[in-house]
């Protein structure tokens, strides 16, 4: 069968990288590139704050090219819209015209990005779509996801859970009511090994901070040798 090249949406956390792993696992689908965005100034993942050196050696890790696009802070639809489109593009003159989403649930994203991806040509692929997220969660675990949560909303997580690694203590001590993948923007992770790593991250923890109700803890590469 001849599989698909497609571009894998990479935001360095473990939906992303659950996502590779179920769509590296289908027959139809040869994922050959991750795509990222990085906020200019800081160099750190949008959202998640994964430092780009990180995101790097994830790429590394599962021997995948790493594309980066760089964005001001704010960024306005416009901007966003206009480097993704370029880049789009530029897949597309290699002939690689399908992209993957490592969405779950919330349809408006999934609506959005169907429809502007449409409209350059592209088809948008969700291999984890309305799974169950208290499953999927323990699905991550059971194959060897090994994540980090890097951004807590503290208006629904405690404090105390920036940093914590992404097990079975951590889904326990979410409170009722909050998403076990976080896909409601609880919390994000960014992750240190995965189905289809090489070998894991060393990362190292680093001091939390709170800014704008959002607790960012931050995680460095530990270089080896």
């Amino acid at each position: 069968m001849i599989r698909t090249k497609a571009v894998m949406s990479w935001s360095s956390g473990k939906d992303s990288a659950m996502a590779l792993h179920v769509a590296r696992s289908a027959a139809n689908l040869d994922i050959v590139a991750l795509v990222s965005n990085f906020n200019t100034d800081g160099g750190r993942v949008k959202t998640h704050a994964t430092r780009r050196e990180i995101v790097r050696a994830q790429a590394r890790a599962l021997g995948l090219t790493l594309v980066e696009i760089d964005l001001p802070e704010p960024t306005s639809n416009a901007a966003f819209l206009d480097r993704t489109r370029e880049v789009v593009r530029q897949f597309a003159q290699q002939g690689v015209t399908d992209w993957v989403f490592g969405d779950l649930f919330l349809q408006d994203i999934r609506d959005w990005r169907e429809a502007q991806m449409a409209a350059l040509g592209v088809t948008s692929h969700f291999p984890l779509w309305d799974r169950d997220t208290a499953t999927l969660a323990r699905d991550m675990l059971s194959v060897g996801l090994e994540a980090y949560v890097v951004a807590a909303d503290c208006a629904r997580i405690p404090i105390k859970l920036a940093g914590a690694r992404f097990d079975m203590n951590f889904l326990s001590a979410l409170p009722e009511g909050v998403d076990p993948s976080g896909e409601n923007g609880e919390f994000h992770t960014v992750v240190a090994n995965a189905p289809g790593f090489e070998e894991p991250l060393a990362l190292e923890r680093g001091e939390t901070v709170l800014q704008n109700g959002v607790a960012y803890t931050d995680f460095r590469l530990i270089a080896k040798g």
